[in-house]
């Protein structure tokens, strides 16, 4: 059990990492964007505004916390110009230049905000530092050809973090059927699900996830769980390969439960 308190501020996006910090460290304030759907239904939520964003820091500091996690997928706000109070206005070109700049860039301003604001900004893994496996195989085999896939998926999700894209691939037998970009994994999956006739065996491929190079670990790491195992059998893939020590793995028991259960293998590789 985590020994985070009440001087911790979850900023809760949506998916199923918010609710699991939430209940491994039930003391911790849990703030979400107003209009956004509720992440944890039936808690508290004390809801803002990115254009109200230092009555945000404001009301955090009031509260006794000092300590700020983001979890969860975010969608850019539609930013209202007569929202803004006088100090989060003259915040504005450093965030709109981050946000033009990529997902990286805007992550890395709004760290660097709530830092100069005199709050530590810790990963998910601080609250539970087993959601991030190392290296091994954690259920099944795979074999030498998904091992080459793994190999040629890790350069191609190595490439497309360069340019600030997305953090997954697919391949099998050597070929990429897919990469991860803006509509996210279950997107990507759902592609290569109906595309099955590309999978070159019944079973076969691989499905990558890593971080981008370069990438500020203390958010927006990838994450796997039950559904990312549905959404790859149902693909018709042979296993699951990620960076060890560089995923969220959610809700452990279920998920090996359910790579067990459809025959796929999960992997930690070493990078």
């Amino acid at each position: 059990m985590s020994a985070v308190g009440s001087e911790t501020a979850l900023i809760a996006g949506q998916g199923a990492l918010p609710a699991h910090l939430a209940s491994v460290a039930p003391d911790m304030l849990v703030c979400a964007l107003e209009g956004a759907p509720a992440p944890l239904p039936g808690r508290d939520v004390l809801q803002f505004r990115v254009e109200r964003l230092v009555p945000l820091f404001d009301a955090l500091a009031e509260r006794g916390v000092t300590r700020v996690c983001m979890a969860g997928a975010m969608q850019r706000p539609r930013l209202d110009p007569e929202m803004f109070d006088p100090r989060t206005a003259a915040l504005v070109p450093r965030l709109v230049g981050a946000m033009q700049a990529g997902d990286d860039a805007t992550l890395r301003a709004v760290i660097g905000l709530f830092e100069e604001f005199g709050f530590e900004v810790i990963g998910a893994d601080t609250i539970c530092p087993d959601l991030v496996p190392g290296a091994g195989v954690l259920c099944g085999a795979p074999s030498p050809e998904d091992e080459a896939d793994a190999a040629r998926a890790a350069k191609i999700v190595a490439a497309l973090g360069t340019v600030d894209v997305g953090q997954g691939a697919v391949v099998a037998r050597g070929l990429c059927l897919a990469v991860e970009a803006l509509p996210g994994t279950d997107a990507m999956l759902d592609f290569v699900a109906a595309h099955r006739a590309l999978v070159p065996a019944p079973k076969a491929g691989v499905f990558y996830k890593a971080p981008k190079p370069g990438q500020d670990r203390r958010i927006d790491l990838p994450a796997l769980g039950p559904q990312t195992v549905q959404k790859v059998a149902a693909a018709g893939l042979a296993g699951i390969v990620f960076e060890a020590g560089g995923v969220l793995l959610i809700d452990r028991a279920a998920t090996l439960a359910a790579a067990e259960s459809a025959g796929i293998f999960l992997w930690g590789r070493a990078s």
